[in-house]
């Protein structure tokens, strides 16, 4: 990396930004190698002429007028920056439920490219985007097609950051990428400012109620790692969870076994799924899984489900970890348990429709 001035992140550590006379360099990390570099990135304003001398790398005019976003997260990121403009086109359209977006596509104004694994190509050329936005993945090969048509692919590696404020760090280098720094600056220094007011309050606490996590999905039951940004949350929510021991940042692929043998005496149960019913009941739970109904939470009413289909849950919730640990720390420390409407995408599960 060439001499210049490095914007210095508190958080993050999957990126490095350093600032030049007439460009910005961006080096992200391989989140699964950090000895090695996963892409590098030259952003020169696009009114500015081409310096002569540029280190290697995906060059990128800035700020960008053009992008296909693979993924609603940085769709939406790219709305609250105030360049939804800039958004040509998505991919995955069926899980996307933002009104903007469907509606741009109804309208015309942003183009349906198909399904992220394999985009239709005639589109994505017809599209002529200035970059794609995609998030890498350990061992995928690399993009397929997409690679060849000599579009910029930036690479989003955000959801691979150490802790919640890392990954909600990375908005300054969205900010970049659409002239949009200030903005950048501005919502994450309050992220930043929300959040750590939230813990300083929920650590002085006494309370540790024990927590487990989500629902069986086939013969395996998916639980946060202990190192993953749930789990910290729900460590900075004042909780304790059942598997905050384990040294993993993704999600563990359990048995239904091993996960009630740590679950069946938490205080809290929360989950997540997607409905288009509008609350989870505890009869559905009990049908779902007859082995739900051994856990103390279902037993005691402290259950909790976000219906991802009814609420911007992942859409908000990285590059705003505050609106969630706010959520968290309601459900962990309301005496009697939070109510529906405090909270923003958690509610608790009903009796009965």
């Amino acid at each position: 990396m060439l001499a210049g001035d490095t914007l210095q992140l508190r958080y993050a550590r999957q990126i490095v930004m350093v600032n030049h006379k007439d460009y910005t360099e961006v080096v992200l990390r391989n989140p699964w190698d950090t000895t090695k570099v996963l892409h590098r990135y030259v952003l020169v304003p696009r009114n500015a002429r081409l310096p002569k001398e540029l280190p290697h790398g995906t060059l990128l005019r800035t700020p960008l007028e053009r992008v296909l976003a693979y993924s609603s997260v940085h769709a939406c990121l790219m709305d609250e920056l105030g360049v939804r403009y800039a958004l040509a086109g998505v991919c995955d359209l069926q899980y996307i439920k933002t009104p903007f977006i469907q509606e741009g596509v109804k309208a015309g104004r942003i183009t349906d490219c198909g399904g992220s694994v394999d985009p239709d190509i005639e589109r994505v050329i017809d599209l002529k985007p200035d970059a794609i936005l995609l998030s890498p993945f350990e061992g995928s090969g690399g993009y397929g097609r997409i690679e060849k048509l000599g579009i910029p692919l930036v690479e989003c590696a955000d959801y691979m950051e150490v802790s919640p404020l890392a990954r909600a760090e990375w908005v300054r280098f969205y900010g970049l990428l659409f002239g949009r720094e200030e903005l950048a600056e501005r919502m994450f220094d309050q992220t930043e400012s929300n959040y750590a007011s939230l813990r300083a309050k929920a650590l002085a606490t006494d309370n540790r109620p024990t927590v487990t996590c989500d629902l069986l999905t086939g013969s395996t039951w998916y639980v946060p790692g202990g190192r993953s940004t749930t789990g910290m949350l729900m460590a900075d929510a004042g909780a304790r969870y059942v598997f905050a021991e384990d040294d993993h940042a993704g999600s563990l692929p359990l048995s239904f076994e091993t996960v009630f043998e740590r679950s069946a005496e938490a205080d809290i149960w929360i989950f997540r799924y997607n409905s288009d019913k509008q609350d989870m009941t505890y009869e559905e739970l009990g049908r779902e899984r007859s082995g739900y109904k051994g856990l103390k939470a279902w037993k005691v009413r402290r259950a909790y489900g976000c219906n991802t289909l009814q609420v911007m849950y992942f859409e908000e919730v990285p590059f705003h970890p505050d609106y969630l640990l706010e959520d968290f720390i309601k459900i962990f420390h309301t005496p009697g348990g939070a109510a529906a409407d405090s909270l923003r995408y958690y509610k608790p599960v009903v009796e009965a429709r």
